[in-house]
């Protein structure tokens, strides 16, 4: 997918990461496109990744919507399905952004005369595209990919997704295996896991898990034996693994949706939220949410309501305080969905070295040490939440959701993947209160429409795709669903 070096971004980066003591000081001139570096590269990808998926548009407007974690004061339109073109072309925009810094990166070191750290930083930023892949498939279907990035193919064909996803898991499952802590990686740039090849090792394998839990309806055993493999080779199961990016209290690296220097009233907490832990006694709820300003007390807001207006911020809640914190980290994956992932393949049957209930637990502690909840309070809610085999899906389901929170698309994926009710067997998703302003669609979207821009530039290949997929609606459901 062609695109112009963003030489300006790259500046900006390398003025701020000189700036904060978080980032890795980068020493040669980006203007040059000759001097640009593997590390700068690297550092572009990470931050324009983060910056894209945690984007107000992209995280709140669609995937905090969608997985029913928020509302909103203003554009209950959101709320009600009518896809804002702003949020979509902004998550289409990871093409030529993050994915193109991260293949221009691969393609200088195949060009190096300097072997030696090539490999494991290869390795790296393909596990990064993987990850970026794979948010575009689960959110559209079918996508541009085998020629996505050649500048020679303005107008690339989309390929199709199951294929793709045979294509991310081989890729993940090659990385792994070239990853060698003996050799060297990134010296600077990579403020994810600072070069520590071991743990992009580890992210490698969970990342396979992601994938493969997600095609496990669709392909049993091919996931079964992906999901296997990965937890033999190692996945995240600490806390201190997590893959996170560093946002800091310095502007530009704040995180992109933060009430520094200023209160933000777009958002509301839902109901579906607020209720559903207030029955649970969960701990998390008074991170996840502030008091009212009417009330003083925790109030989530109906979801799709309908109602646009300024008081709302007053009357419900808004987003807790850590959530809006300028750095709050950007979140690729956690222990405690590695920890769900595994809870639910031993739930199906797969080997993977433990019991659903020991894993079901340790993703709910995990969860519990992220939103740094004291051991006591975590163990208390632990008790009494217990896993129960014969409604597995429905447990880990619910527990996953509420741990999934801040990561909206991620947590609408697994929505629609699960279909998971209240361990009771009630709903625990409504559909919009004033109902759907999209014809297709009536409880949750299953992908998004296309973006305008490709009906612009590629529009035949999109209509092929969409033709492929079974139109290019909200309500066509994905091959994984």
């Amino acid at each position: 997918m062609k695109s112009l070096f963003h030489t300006y971004l790259l500046l900006s980066l390398v003025f701020a990461v000189t700036s904060c003591s978080k980032f890795d000081s980068l020493n040669t001139d980006p203007v040059k496109p000759s001097a640009v570096t593997p590390e700068q590269l690297l550092l572009s990808a990470e931050k324009n990744a983060m910056d894209i998926l945690y984007n107000s548009v992209v995280n709140n407007r669609i995937g905090m919507h969608y997985a029913q974690y928020w509302a909103a004061s203003d554009k209950e339109e959101d709320s009600r399905y009518s896809l804002g073109e702003a949020g979509n072309s902004t998550l289409w925009s990871l093409y030529n952004r993050p994915l193109k810094d991260l293949q221009t990166l691969i393609d200088l070191n195949r060009t190096a005369a300097i072997q030696d750290p090539v490999p494991n930083q290869n390795a790296i930023a393909g596990i990064l595209q993987v990850w970026l892949y794979q948010t575009l498939a689960d959110a559209y279907g079918n996508i541009p990919y085998s020629k996505a990035l050649s500048d020679s193919i303005p107008a690339p064909a989309y390929d199709d997704a199951a294929g793709m996803y045979a294509s991310l898991l081989s890729r993940l499952q090659e990385y792994q295996g070239v990853l060698d802590a003996s050799k060297d990686s990134y010296k600077s740039g990579d403020v994810i896991y600072n070069g520590d090849v071991m743990k992009w090792k580890k992210l490698a394998n969970s990342l396979i898990l992601r994938i493969a839990m997600r095609m496990s309806k669709a392909k049993p055993a091919e996931a079964k034996s992906a999901i296997e493999t990965a937890v033999t080779n190692g996945v995240i199961t600490d806390g201190a693994d997590n893959a996170l990016f560093p946002y800091t209290s310095q502007a530009p690296n704040q995180y992109p949706y933060n009430d520094f220097g200023r209160e933000q009233v777009e958002f509301v907490v839902s109901e579906t939220m607020v209720n559903y832990m207030q029955a649970l006694n969960d701990p998390r709820l008074e991170i996840y949410a502030r008091p009212a300003k009417t009330s003083k007390t925790i109030v989530g807001k109906p979801y799709g309501l309908g109602t646009n207006s300024a008081a709302d911020a007053q009357k419900y809640s808004t987003p807790g305080v850590r959530v809006y914190a300028p750095d709050f980290p950007g979140i690729l994956i956690t222990a405690s969905e590695v920890q769900f992932l595994m809870a639910e393949a031993a739930a199906r049957g797969m080997n993977v070295g433990g019991t659903a209930e020991t894993f079901y637990k340790a993703g709910i502690r995990a969860s519990m040490n992220f939103w740094k909840i004291p051991e006591a309070a975590a163990t208390t809610y632990i008790n009494s939440v217990p896993y129960k085999s014969a409604n597995w899906k429905n447990q880990i389901g619910s527990q996953k959701w509420l741990a999934l929170y801040m990561q909206g698309l991620q947590a609408w994926f697994e929505r629609l993947r699960l279909s998971f009710t209240k361990p009771d067997g009630t709903p625990l998703f409504i559909a919009p209160v004033a109902g759907s302003l999209d014809a297709n669609v009536t409880m949750v979207p299953s992908r998004l429409t296309y973006p305008v821009v490709e009906s612009n530039t590629n529009n035949k290949n999109k209509e092929a795709a969409a033709a492929a997929i079974g139109g290019d609606t909200k309500g066509t459901k994905l091959w994984w669903q």
